[in-house]
């Protein structure tokens, strides 16, 4: 399986292309800098693009079998429309190359699904970037694509454990947080597991 991976340098991106390569997986990483992919691999292939030029994000896409999106907003707090300005160029790359199957990583709270009153807190805190991730997400479901939606707690920095819980529903029960290399084990799962197919998981340690 040949798989291309967006926002390859962040510290999930990071974390799928590394592991992906372990299980055999060709991958190509579409990054802007490609001086910050230390890893080297006979089976890693670097891109050099910029994910917000439409014609670039549909020219790396062509070829691959899926791809796997660990993008994230430069804009931090602040209001933006970062996230589904280039998940719409990635999703209109994948249909002009007929390319199906997408991994997307967004965040705990696009549904508005994390429970209690710290829950409430978080979901206010992360309101733009949750609103960005939902419009790209509903980009993505709109046009008929082959999805998983990861929406990960807390990122940690926190060595991989290959252990975590999964809900379709909401979050996984006093959920707070997950390890970024956990996120990704999950994400390298699901590029071979059909029942991942179609599918918004919620994922937490």
């Amino acid at each position: 399986m040949k798989i291309i991976v967006f926002g390859a340098t962040g510290g999930v991106g990071k974390s799928v292309v590394k592991q992906a390569l372990e299980k055999g997986f060709e991958v190509t990483a579409f990054v802007r800098t490609p001086s910050k992919v230390e890893l080297k691999h006979e089976q890693l292939h670097i891109l050099q693009g910029d994910a917000f030029n439409k014609e670039e994000v549909a020219a790396a896409i062509a070829g691959h079998d899926v791809v796997v999106s660990c993008l994230g907003s430069s804009q931090g707090m602040k209001k933006s429309t970062e996230l589904e300005q280039m998940t719409k160029n990635i999703v209109d790359g994948m249909r002009e190359n007929k390319v199906n199957r997408i991994i997307y990583t967004a965040s705990a709270g696009i549904n508005n699904e994390i429970p209690g009153i710290t829950g409430k807190m978080v979901m206010k805190m992360l309101k733009n970037a949750l609103i960005d991730h939902r419009n790209a997400v509903d980009y993505i479901e709109a046009n008929g694509l082959n999805f998983t939606i990861v929406r990960p707690m807390g990122l940690t920095n926190d060595p991989l454990t290959g252990e975590y819980r999964e809900a379709k529903i909401g979050v996984p029960e006093k959920a707070k947080s997950i390890p970024r290399a956990d996120v990704a084990h999950f994400i390298v799962k699901a590029l071979s597991d059909k029942q991942y197919e179609n599918a918004s998981i919620s994922i937490a340690k």
